[in-house]
């Protein structure tokens, strides 16, 4: 039992509701959730408007049958619809289940299995795949727009489907009793397994994200977040909007990030706050950067230069998972923090920075994050219909093996170095290569698969596959195998997963206990170099003079 097992929850007697209705009685028309969608109006909803739409629409849920408990599948991009639905589930006990919009129909079939959903909504561009992969759902519902922009007329839902019949206008049922222990949300999450685990998030966890992080940026009712990060990641979903819903403050919504527009809407709406990746600003930083505006501060993964350098803003870097649900290490913008580096230990949380021997770290070494706090307050409540990983997951102190390497330096501070587990980081998007690896292995033909990764100036890495082909393939041209293994990614893979390049090897660089040596295949990726991949450029190990 871990030493905060016991601990009694600052959350005891509340509940998302709670927030929502607390929030709507003292900041009422105060401006909640501003939408920007791409070339149309924006949308301001107000605390008191969103909280009584969340109200209706809990009350449908309740209408179409859903019951404490029940899984949602919610599969949007970001628009208020996605928010809303979030709080409805919540209000009515319901578990909502929010899944990555570029995951394939093979994704999301499993997501809807795993999870045992009862439903799903969705928008029309989705539609389709959304009713393919969730067969046997007892209803889905669609919205009449694509994150803010009007669906084409073949794809408006019949009147059966459209979302806004789920708003109800009965007067609103009373809320089921639920404790900050109660289930909430599921995110689906990226690990060393070739399946993403469920991470089980209760109503407690969600105040936790919404107060801790609200208290890191230092929020005030007077801010306005601006949000261009995907929702159905804890980035965005805690960082920005929990954070805002604590706060009392403004969230301006887009529906993802552009470079194109991005400054417009910020100086549009006052923007003094965002949590923002080093793709998004590296590629702002290519363009025309406003002589004034109004940010205080950007969120950012460490401390980087070019954040001040560039955009004259102070960089808040951060470190968090989500299981952790925000933020586990912090570098204040008023503090000095090194280059390169995330910062120091929330105080929030208890953090332990071990080597493989399972000792402390000194000066200068590097080694894996644990952390410890509160199930179901502070870290996640559970991996979702996954004991055995629950259990793997932690020590016998409470202390959740994060698989992030960092390097804890002279001053203190730390510096990501690199993550245990066989993890690649595209865009901002959390990849395992065991994930690629199970689609490539299934290839008839495929002997043996490895992905690694390959460093990207925009998005940070990128996966490349090494295949060994087995006789059904032993005398196909290498390009008709890329085509191959890049066709089979593309059905069963979210597009970020799919391999920049595949190489052919006739044998793999082995490790102790005949592991395949990736470190030895990056070695290779380096000899390659990054420029146009062709069939002159896949390789046989070992290596010769040239590349074959």
């Amino acid at each position: 039992m871990g030493p905060f097992a016991a601990c009694f929850s600052p959350f005891e007697g509340l509940n998302l509701h709670w927030l929502l209705a607390a929030q709507a009685q003292a900041r009422r028309e105060h401006p909640f959730i501003i939408f920007e969608p791409f070339d149309r109006p924006a949308r301001s909803i107000s605390y008191a408007e969103f909280y009584d739409l969340a109200c209706q629409l809990a009350q449908g849920l309740r209408q179409r049958g859903v019951q404490p408990g029940d899984r949602i599948i919610l599969h949007l991009d970001n628009c208020p619809e996605f928010l809303l639905t979030w709080c409805a589930c919540g209000i009515a006990g319901a578990v909502v289940v929010t899944t990555n919009t570029r995951c394939s129909e093979e994704e999301l079939t499993y997501f809807y299995e795993h999870s045992d959903a009862s439903a799903a909504i969705t928008q029309p561009r989705h539609a389709a795949l959304v009713q393919a992969a969730c067969r046997g759902a007892r209803w889905i519902a669609v919205t009449d727009n694509d994150a803010g922009e009007p669906a084409a007329f073949a794809a408006q839902p019949a009147a059966a489907e459209r979302f806004d019949q789920l708003l109800s206008a009965a007067a609103p049922a009373p809320s089921p009793p639920i404790g900050p222990a109660a289930p909430l949300a599921v995110q689906y999450t990226s690990g060393t397994t070739s399946r993403p685990k469920a991470v089980l998030w209760s109503h407690a966890n969600a105040l936790w994200a919404a107060r801790v992080s609200a208290s890191h940026e230092g929020l005030l009712p007077s801010d306005v977040h601006h949000c261009v990060l995907p929702l159905f990641h804890t980035n965005a979903l805690s960082y920005s909007w929990l954070a805002c819903l604590w706060a009392g403050a403004t969230m301006v919504l887009q529906p993802r990030f552009s470079a194109s527009r991005f400054w417009a809407v910020a100086l549009k709406n006052r923007c003094s706050w965002s949590s923002i990746t080093a793709f998004c600003y590296r590629a702002l930083a290519h363009g025309e950067v406003p002589r004034t505006h109004h940010f205080r501060n950007w969120g950012v993964a460490f401390s980087d230069p070019l954040v001040v350098n560039r955009f004259n803003i102070k960089p808040m870097s951060w470190w968090g998972m989500t299981e952790t649900l925000t933020q586990g290490i912090i570098g204040y913008p008023h503090l000095p923090v090194a280059y390169g580096a995330i910062g120091r230990a929330a105080p929030e949380y208890s953090l332990r920075i071990l080597n493989v021997e399972g000792r402390p770290v000194q000066r200068g070494e590097t080694g894996t994050i644990h952390i410890a706090g509160q199930r179901g307050v502070s870290l996640f409540q559970e991996y979702y219909r996954d004991p055995a990983a629950t259990a793997a997951a932690f020590d016998a102190e409470g202390f959740f093996n994060t698989g992030d390497q960092v390097t804890l330096l002279d001053d203190g501070s730390l510096r990501f170095a690199d993550r245990v587990k066989d993890m690649l980081k595209v865009g901002g998007e959390n990849v395992a290569a065991s994930e690629i690896e199970r689609v490539i292995a299934a290839i008839p033909g495929v002997e043996e698969v490895a992905v690694v990764a390959q460093a990207h100036a925009m998005l940070d890495e990128v996966p490349v596959a090494f295949v060994r082909l087995g006789a059904a393939l032993a005398d196909t041209a290498h390009d008709a195998v890329a085509a191959l293994v890049t066709a089979q990614c593309r059905k069963l893979l979210a597009d970020f997963k799919l391999p920049r390049a595949v190489y052919v090897v006739q044998e793999f660089p082995r490790a102790n206990v005949d592991k395949i040596a990736k470190a030895k295949l990056k070695t290779m990726l380096a000899a390659i170099g990054d420029g146009p991949v062709t069939a002159e450029n896949f390789v046989a190990w070992p290596p010769r003079s040239r590349i074959d």
